[in-house]
């Protein structure tokens, strides 16, 4: 179905039944003595949502089901012997048709049974269209005849409407909530498929990884051991931390308490725009910039410092950090409540010793979450550690060797040619579920202590 022609339709409804629905409201509140209960954009709206919601909800049904509609009319136009073929080998067939019929070139010459059933299919295409079309637009219509009789003076649009939109929200959370539980759900049964080929234990204990891939003729699956690529991903969270926290952290206390509103109205945009930079910008900035500045610095000082490594990667992830912990502690700091400064100044103390016994103490909570959730983003992170950390997933101490992460290991094993069915590619899933863990670990962590300091002072 034209998308085109649905928002038209939709589009069409709204502007007619929100008109109708104000001018008739208007109309009744214009006689002598005559008060509405709402106001006339109340009555606008709910007679548009009369209008719209019948025809979203046809709309959406038939998006749900057309494929299943059209793939049994394609099966119907094709010879009764497709239907004893394989589920594989059928759906196939019925791709094939829906191929030519929307114009896509198929493998091979189609056969004159696979023509006829694309002419038949592109018609029942154009023929369905139309009737959803004129079904979505009179049941537009029998909702904005609906609402238009119900609009009155004592008509409640106002609650009604707002009845509606408390829906519309929990929907949307709803929606929100079991898209998590659904990525969890998921992570889990893939995950317990990769724990019938390899023991927990040797997954969670494991100090070597080697996922061997079945083309190489081994014929072992190869060992799965988490403790490198975890190590690897604690390694490069903590030096982007010690790069990411002190600079952040006095970069707020200094936009907050000593630059003058000229200076921080320049400075703290500036700043932030690091958070805008794709992270394949920073990766390229590690690989072509930080690395080889870091291995010519090594060579200068005596250390045997690799271009691409765990400091390498740590360095630019605390750059792109940075903003997080900057702009989050400026606003912290910036709560704390003013009579606390000026009682500290009036009680003789300088402007350092404010900052350090009552400001950043009276924030300090708030500031420990903003730096939780920035290590949460220093984990998940991918992009930069692909390109600048080595990707040698082997359980190193030392940050100036190459290394790997759990991420970058997500990305090598989902992107080969291995089956589904593999323990090389489900082994992802239980990365991922790892990763998830630690994460939701972190930000529950993260969000106790911002509440805590928020119920603090409010």
């Amino acid at each position: 179905m034209n998308a085109l022609v649905v928002a038209a339709l939709l589009l069409v409804l709204l502007t007619v039944s929100y008109q109708v629905g104000w001018s008739r409201s208007r109309k009744l509140a214009s006689g002598k003595g005559d008060r509405l209960h709402s106001r006339p954009i109340y009555h606008g709206v709910l007679a548009a949502l009369f209008a719209l919601l019948p025809a979203i909800l046809l709309l959406s049904l038939w998006a749900l089901f057309s494929d299943y509609v059209s793939s049994g009319f394609i099966l119907a136009q094709l010879p009764l012997e497709t239907a004893q073929l394989t589920e594989v080998q059928v759906q196939a067939a019925v791709n094939r048709v829906h191929a030519l019929a929307n114009g896509f070139g198929v493998v091979g010459t189609p056969s004159p049974e696979e023509m006829g059933a694309a002419r038949a299919y592109e018609s029942f295409q154009l023929v369905t269209s139309l009737v959803v079309v004129a079904a979505a637009a009179a049941l537009g219509a029998a909702g904005l005849f609906l609402a238009q009789r119900r609009i009155g003076l004592r008509l409640r649009a106002r609650t009604e409407v707002e009845l509606a939109i408390r829906i519309a929200l929990i929907l949307c959370s709803t929606v929100a909530i079991l898209t998590t539980i659904g990525i969890v759900l998921s992570l889990l049964a893939d995950a317990f498929r990769f724990f019938t080929f390899i023991a927990p234990q040797n997954f969670f204990f494991g100090t070597v990884w080697n996922p061997r891939f079945q083309s190489t003729g081994s014929g072992s699956a190869g060992e799965y051991g988490l403790l490198p690529l975890l190590w690897g991903t604690v390694m490069i969270s903590i030096i982007a931390m010690l790069v990411a926290v002190p600079i952040g952290l006095m970069s707020a206390i200094y936009l907050s308490q000593y630059a003058d509103k000229r200076v921080r109205s320049v400075v703290k945009p500036v700043i932030e725009v690091l958070a805008g930079i794709p992270t394949i910008v920073y990766g390229f900035f590690a690989l072509v910039s930080v690395g080889p500045f870091l291995a010519a610095a090594g060579d200068v000082i005596g250390l045997d410092i690799r271009a691409t490594s765990a400091l390498t990667a740590g360095i630019v992830m605390g750059i792109m950090i940075i903003p997080f912990i900057s702009s989050l502690s400026d606003d912290i700091i910036a709560q704390v409540p003013r009579a606390m400064r000026d009682g500290s100044l009036g009680l003789g103390a300088t402007k350092s010793e404010t900052i350090r016994k009552v400001l950043l103490p009276a924030a300090l909570p708030g500031v420990v979450g903003a730096i939780l959730l920035a290590v949460s983003r220093a984990i998940g992170e991918t992009m930069i550690v692909v390109l600048a950390a080595g990707n040698s997933p082997v359980l190193r101490f030392n940050p100036a060797e190459p290394t790997s992460t759990v991420t970058v290991s997500i990305v090598n094993q989902l992107t080969g040619d291995a089956a589904f069915t593999s323990p090389q590619t489900l082994v992802a899933f239980a990365l991922g579920l790892t990763l998830f863990v630690m994460t939701l670990l972190l930000n529950i962590m993260a969000l106790y202590i911002v509440r805590k300091f928020r119920e603090q002072y409010e």
